[in-house]
């Protein structure tokens, strides 16, 4: 009984780690702020958001937006 609830604790604190974060509307105001037609999906765009936005830098917004599909 011991070993189940130190393996459901343990899972429930793991399970945190796997989730997205959200998205919050600071984000998209502030992108909706650098273009008024705002597309994610175009690199410039993306990169240029992230990194005024989220506070990114060059090479952790550029494989960001490639992981949300930018191109």
């Amino acid at each position: 009984m011991r070993k189940v609830a130190i393996l459901s604790a343990a899972a429930f604190l793991l399970s945190g780690c796997w989730s997205d974060p959200e998205v919050t509307g600071s984000t998209n105001s502030c992108a909706a702020n650098l273009y008024s037609q705002y597309n994610p999906k175009v690199m410039d765009q993306c990169v240029n958001a992230c990194i005024k936005c989220d506070r990114g830098n060059v090479t952790t917004c550029t494989t960001s937006c490639t992981l949300k599909g930018a191109r």
